[in-house]
């Protein structure tokens, strides 16, 4: 009898454990969510679908009910840092550019691709003004600043490579964001590769732009996504489908044409920067096929096309198999719960990005 009574008694702890480990796992009592920080201004600002989600408070009202916290992490060191936060165990989810995504996947980080954040993206050779620089191929031997582990350091190889030509006949300079504008200025650095920030130099005079991504049928431009870690993702389901949903909000907001100004609105207070970058930016753009969440074959492609680059430049040493990588359940929840199942259309090519 005894042994009988201990038995069910082992029994009924092992359950309340499990129950009170569930009930803990069910409940979150914050959410970190990390994001380059792309402002050049003393506000934190991501751009695109980070700044809607931030600036709005739609992750804090969704989760207000729930005494659920969110924590926003901006980066200036952008990828590299972010993937060190991951790897630390700091960061429950991320917003990062294709080629730190791939570092950290590479690098062994448990993580799920849970939505495609941005596609299509313009770069552009920024190059001082003083100097007589036409095209990708007289930048050898000449000094270019990029910050390393970022999507505009793939980018540019990727540029590079669409003209017959390597990151081997570079001087590549590693500097963030902001200190690659101040070294164009002071004139230390010949070039750099990256988005539209550089418009501001450009109407001062200081640099010139004269070869970008559209030039080039899309090599060099750039696509982000977000995503999370396995562990908070299994542990915490129901809280992800919320992250995501809100996610999913965002992109609908800036895919709207009704929001094209108000989004260029959104950045220049949020990042500082003047809101013609952000008009010319978006000029001509569709703005469905930029803010698409779709994994549809023109991202999976684009991703994939990045992983072959990366190890065939031994930037990473283990394949990536995009397939297992992506998670979509949560996105196509999403899209059902918000009713945009088929608001956003599936693409193949890049000229899908200039609005017809």
């Amino acid at each position: 009898m005894k042994n009988i009574i201990r038995f069910y008694s082992s029994v009924m702890i092992l359950v309340l454990l499990l129950c009170s480990q569930a009930l803990f796992a069910q409940a979150p009592k914050v959410i970190r969510i990390a994001s380059p920080d792309v402002s050049a201004g003393s506000k934190s600002a991501g751009g695109g679908v980070v700044d809607v989600l931030y600036v709005n408070q739609w992750l804090e009202k969704a989760f207000a009910k729930q005494n659920i916290k969110i924590e926003w992490l901006f980066f200036k060191g952008a990828g590299p840092a972010i993937n060190e936060a991951l790897a630390n165990n700091q960061v429950d989810f991320a917003f990062l550019g294709d080629f730190p995504l791939i570092i950290g996947k590479a690098g062994g980080l448990d993580t799920q691709l849970l939505v495609a954040s941005g596609r299509g993206g313009t770069n552009y050779l920024a190059v001082r003004s003083d100097l007589n620089i036409k095209n990708l191929s007289e930048l050898k031997g000449k000094r270019v600043g990029l910050l390393r582990g970022t999507a505009d350091e793939l980018g540019f190889i990727n540029a590079l490579n669409s003209q017959g030509l390597s990151i081997k006949d570079i001087r590549i300079v590693n500097l963030d964001f902001n200190a690659v504008n101040a070294a164009l200025v002071a004139k230390k650095i010949d070039a750099s590769w990256g988005p539209a920030r550089f418009f501001a130099l450009r109407d001062k005079g200081i640099v010139k732009l004269p070869v970008n991504s559209n030039q080039l049928n899309g090599a060099g431009s750039g696509q982000g996504g977000f995503i999370g870690h396995r562990a908070f993702i299994e542990a915490h389901s129901a809280e992800t489908q919320q992250v995501v949903n809100q996610v999913i909000r965002a992109a609908h907001w800036l895919s709207q044409e009704q929001n094209r100004v108000p989004q260029i609105a959104l950045f220049f207070t949020q990042a500082s920067y003047p809101a013609s970058i952000y008009a010319q930016a978006l000029q001509g753009t569709n703005l469905k096929f930029a803010y698409s969440p779709l994994f549809d074959p023109y991202y999976v492609n684009q991703l994939q096309n990045k992983i072959k680059l990366a190890k065939q430049q031994n930037l990473i040493r283990q394949n990536i198999e995009v397939n297992t990588w992506i998670n979509q359940k949560f996105l196509n929840n999403a899209l059902n719960q918000l009713k945009l199942k088929d608001y956003w259309q599936p693409t193949s090519q890049y000229q899908s990005r200039i609005q017809k």
